[in-house]
């Protein structure tokens, strides 16, 4: 609840609910993010995590000790005040606190995050503390407010919810990239994918989702990777690979419409250009990777028909379209073995990955799933992935096997896109680098 009775008979107020409490004396308990004391006048920005409040202290109105607790303060002590509310449009919220009385609860000597520059192995090395900050703030509320949306994407169109393993003996991606442990004698990993046991669900619920954090053991440094990252992966029976990507352009256009009614003042801190977003809508290009490829040649890039897109790569292909784009039908022997084999060129398979404009990179993957029990044995033999790790995803083929497409995105790399900041470690609360399990 916003607003109860402390335990003196004040009323106890969240600051987003000041506008209701105009003229009358309330509580409100928070965080110190700014004092400044003009001689017998001093302000107090105090954070309560509903948003900012304004306390205005006049030494000649309180008493000594009010008044010097109040210009003791530090940055991040833990505050409850109490006074008038008062309309003040300069104020943030457009609401200030005429104080009438301070109570410290949890002081904060030599906070070590000041308002300065500080290197990034610092804020990150301190990244428990570093959350409260108006920047990574206005990020991880922007990436709240696109799972909620996500999620309730999925839940209007009666989608069911699987929460799947962690912990997986069948890889789904590439055995390069696994974590591997010891499961009482046996090999287990972390999960690159929660998609194979999504797909067990469907012919229970039809369309099926998962959401949960994925892992990736890559040795890469850059902006654009973590070792865990979230990621929700919808799951369709009896939808086709164009099917897929037209339902990929529908969930990405309502995650960034949701963005932009919800988290606008976020999105302006972070200074996003709110043009760019607002243009998001489908259908969204697509473009074959054959074409993909003879574009990127003719850009300066020496990749061949037959490998992988790399990031610059990615980045070449983006700078043609303000929208997200769809690369579609890549080669078989760069994607995971359950992606069908595409009947128009056996050397592609039916997949696709959606690229997010302004150089984000890719956001999504999906495919259509091989629903062909051989041609699903040959390809998991053609990986050398042991089969007896497969046997029940291989009786999804053998019992009722259905056409079925899915597709997993990148939490943190949306988010990222939508907010316009460059580095995804600032996108989710404690980010996992290479170099960094800690805090």
């Amino acid at each position: 609840m916003s607003t109860e009775e402390s335990p003196r008979g004040r009323q106890m107020v969240e600051v987003k609910d000041l506008g209701q409490h105009e003229g009358t004396e309330v509580v409100v308990s928070g965080w110190v993010d700014q004092l400044r004391v003009h001689g017998k006048v001093a302000f107090v920005v105090v954070r309560d995590g509903t948003g900012y409040l304004q306390c205005v202290l006049v030494k000649r109105e309180l008493p000594e000790e009010v008044w010097e607790a109040g210009i003791g303060l530090t940055q991040e002590s833990s505050v409850e005040v109490t006074g008038t509310v008062r309309v003040e449009p300069r104020s943030p919220g457009g609401y200030e606190l005429g104080l009438t009385g301070l109570e410290l609860l949890g002081p904060s000597p030599e906070y070590p995050i000041q308002p300065k520059e500080h290197g990034p192995e610092f804020l990150l090395d301190h990244r428990h503390l570093w959350l409260r900050s108006s920047q990574q703030r206005a990020g991880l509320k922007v990436r709240s407010e696109v799972e909620q949306a996500a999620l309730d994407f999925l839940y209007e169109r009666d989608f069911v919810r699987i929460d799947t393993p962690i912990l997986t003996g069948s890889i789904g991606e590439h055995a390069g990239t696994l974590f591997e442990t010891d499961y009482f004698g046996q090999s287990a990993f972390l999960a690159q994918t929660g998609q194979l046991y999504a797909e067990a669900a469907c012919p229970a619920f039809r369309n099926v989702f998962c959401f949960g954090p994925t892992f990736r053991a890559e040795k890469s440094k850059t902006r654009r990777h973590l070792t865990e990252f979230w990621m929700l992966e919808p799951e369709m029976a009896f939808v086709d690979s164009d099917g897929n990507m037209t339902f990929q352009e529908e969930l990405v256009t309502a995650m960034v419409r949701w963005a932009l009614e919800r988290c606008r003042p976020e999105l302006e801190y972070l200074e996003r250009d709110l043009s760019k977003l607002e243009q998001v809508k489908p259908p969204f290009p697509r473009l074959s990777y054959t074409d993909a490829v003879e574009l990127c040649r003719k850009k300066g890039s020496e990749v061949k028909w037959g490998e992988d897109l790399g990031a610059p790569d990615e980045t070449l292909i983006s700078e043609e379209f303000s929208l997200p784009v769809f690369i579609f039908n890549y080669p078989k022997k760069v994607k995971a073995f359950y992606m069908k084999e595409n009947p128009e060129n056996t050397d592609t398979v039916l997949c696709d990955d959606l690229l997010a404009p302004e150089g984000y990179g890719e956001i999504i993957g999906g495919s259509q799933r091989e629903d062909d029990l051989d041609r699903l044995l040959a390809r998991i033999q053609e990986e050398n992935l042991p089969e007896e790790a497969y046997g029940w995803y291989l009786d999804l083929r053998r019992f009722g096997t259905f056409p079925h497409s899915g597709f997993g995105i990148g939490l943190e790399r949306t988010v990222a896109w939508i907010t316009g900041r460059r580095h995804i470690r600032e996108m989710i609360p404690f980010p996992r680098l290479i170099n960094r399990l800690y805090p």
